[in-house]
């Protein structure tokens, strides 16, 4: 027996990722994902404040850091976590067009952060020569912002193959889930970036 899964809006569920097991199951394995990475972050976090100081004969991080690109780069990640939004209410809403509409914007803006991060890393490498070698605290800094820019390239890599995938599908049951689990995971990396613009640059700068 086939089951159709297609979110008819006269039938439409309240919550369509949650209205199936399997969806719960999603959401929940989820959040145990989510501890797993709010420890590790926790950890080079700790990392980077002991290690900030050890920088050797190179630059302080009040000489190195300029927050005009970063402030750009927190707007780009914090008005994709909003874009994010809206394409999650037109989910629930069963307009699957104006979700996807919403996602490619995200997905635009995520990639302008990216460009940002990687013309911050040329600068400071060809420009300051700070480099990952540098001291502890280059190590530590490329290690903590790096690895975030890494869950930023997957999150964008894996909300674009959720779009490509269910083109021309639609939207369903089934992948109800998948869109709301990696919109949550979206929302995720931009609190960690809250903390990296905090921790790493704003008080870097004014020590």
């Amino acid at each position: 027996m086939s089951h159709d899964h297609s979110l008819n809006p006269e039938v439409m569920p309240e919550n369509p990722e949650k209205a199936t097991l399997e969806g719960k199951n999603k959401f929940l394995g989820f959040w145990f994902f989510l501890g797993g990475e709010t420890v590790l972050f926790a950890s080079l976090f700790g990392t980077y404040l002991a290690l900030k100081g050890s920088n050797g004969s190179g630059p302080t991080a009040e000489e190195l850091f300029g927050l005009e690109l970063v402030f750009i780069m927190t707007m780009l990640l914090l008005t994709s976590s909003l874009t994010s939004v809206y394409a999650m209410y037109h989910m629930k809403n069963n307009d699957f067009g104006k979700m996807q509409l919403w996602l490619g914007i995200t997905v635009l803006l995520g990639l302008g952060f990216l460009g940002c991060e990687l013309y911050e890393f040329y600068h400071y490498i060809h420009g300051e020569d700070f480099t990952f070698r540098s001291s502890a605290f280059g190590s530590a800094f490329y290690t903590l912002v790096g690895f975030h820019g890494g869950h930023v390239a997957f999150g964008l890599l894996w909300i674009t193959t959720l779009m490509v995938r269910n083109a021309k599908r639609g939207l369903n049951l089934y992948n109800a889930p998948k869109f709301y689990i990696a919109s949550l995971y979206w929302h995720f990396i931009d609190v960690v970036w809250v903390f990296i613009f905090t921790v790493v640059y704003l008080i870097g700068k004014v020590g």
